[in-house]
């Protein structure tokens, strides 16, 4: 068997090349800063105190390179901690960073579960580790160990049902390949995926796309050793076991069931994100952030006046211009689509987003009193934060 470590050594992933750092940045959730501040710090973080971050399995390093560069950027202090168990994918990441000049970065050969050995930790990225390791509750708890009062983390893990196929697939090659090379284990797999009948279900599933982005993607795609996925009724149950609470997806459209259907009253709400999840059937991953068991926080909210409102992925002034003449937002995540329908009016309020102003000036600028904002702004509020468009945080101001 190839071991976790050997893996990431011959195929370090995601395949990147640090020269590519000069003319872009690959970002995403989790770890975007704003993302983090609306999720896990009600969008009124300090930033003048320096962040303290852990990259627990960092790989090449998108996570940690977005956040850093972001937080350079914005002029923000931070401490960085990486840790990977692959030297050369942290060779990838060290030389990304270099590319940039970033600093601040502290960079470890180690494992996930000596997070506590490094410190503590106001914040935790750990995207695509956790479902790796040989007992992922291991893993969540010494996490939790690392985690600074008030603090949160962001994660990701691999979901079922959008990964159709994959893991018959990886048994399969588990047995056919055991005690052959990484490199030849590739070959061999490669030439069989090319010859799968149309109709098994790796084949028929059009969410997956790894495998034909590279090699590093292929691999880390079918052939890893280690590997599982968790529905959401088992990250709810993996994270209550191991001293964590939901804070809440990225996405949350993709787990509403109201999107879907009528939900059943008295349905608690893992209950009817687990059936969301089921009849969605396209999610590949959980996109997540997770707070302490017990911790009484909830993501930011427009009822609180002076939180600074961000759009995520669409220009406000373009949003606006759409909006004023009645043209639907078009939005789409893990195969599900949908058009949002603003109202005509909120056109003014969302071509004055800029980062800066507080939802307080916007609603002065459009000559609006308490009331009248509030009923308008929750016809902007709610669908935006239901696709994960919106986020609070005052980091820019």
């Amino acid at each position: 068997m190839v071991t976790v470590t050997e893996h990431y050594d011959a195929y370090p992933y995601p395949e990147r090349d640090p020269a590519d750092e000069a003319t872009r940045l690959v970002t995403g959730s989790p770890s975007h800063p704003l993302e983090i501040d609306h999720y896990l710090f009600g969008g009124k973080r300090d930033w003048s105190q320096p962040l303290r971050v852990l990259v627990a399995g960092g790989g090449t390093g998108d996570g940690l390179i977005q956040l850093a560069t972001l937080l350079t950027k914005a002029g923000k202090p931070f401490e960085i901690t990486y840790l990977d168990l692959s030297t050369r994918a942290r060779a990838v990441a060290e030389a990304r960073a270099a590319a940039r000049g970033l600093t601040g970065i502290a960079f470890h050969t180690a494992s996930l579960l000596d997070a506590p050995d490094h410190g503590s930790f106001d914040y935790i990225d750990c995207c695509g580790v956790l479902h790796h390791l040989p007992d992922p509750p291991q893993g969540f708890r010494a996490l939790r160990a690392a985690l600074a009062p008030g603090g949160g983390m962001g994660f990701m893990v691999y979901a079922p049902y959008g990964r159709s196929g994959v893991y018959p697939l990886q048994e399969a090659f588990g047995v056919l390949f055991a005690g052959l090379s990484a490199q030849d284990r590739l070959k061999r797999a490669k030439a069989i995926v090319a010859g799968l009948p149309s109709g098994h279900p790796f084949a028929a599933n059009p969410n997956l796309g790894d495998h034909r982005a590279s090699d590093a993607g292929f691999y880390d795609l079918l052939l890893h050793g280690q590997d599982r996925a968790y529905s959401v009724t088992e990250l709810a149950g993996v994270l209550s076991d191991t001293g964590w609470r939901l804070q809440g997806f990225t996405t949350p459209a993709l787990y509403d069931l109201a999107r879907i259907t009528d939900r059943p009253a008295g349905m608690d709400d893992v209950t009817a994100m687990a059936l969301a999840e089921k009849l969605t059937g396209t999610i590949r991953v959980h996109v997540a952030y997770a707070v302490p068991s017990g911790d009484p926080r909830k993501p930011a909210s427009g009822s609180d006046r002076t939180l600074v409102p961000h759009l995520k992925g669409v220009a406000p002034r373009v949003l606006a211009q759409a909006v004023a003449q009645g043209k639907s937002l078009p939005v789409s995540s893990d195969g599900v689509k949908a058009e949002l329908r603003l109202p005509r009016e909120a056109a003014v309020l969302l071509a004055d987003i800029d980062g800066r102003r507080d939802l307080a000036r916007i609603a002065a600028g459009a000559g609006l009193d308490p009331l009248a904002f509030g009923a308008l702004w929750s016809k902007v509020e709610a669908p935006l934060l239901n696709w994960g468009l919106l986020l609070y945080s005052g980091m820019l101001r």
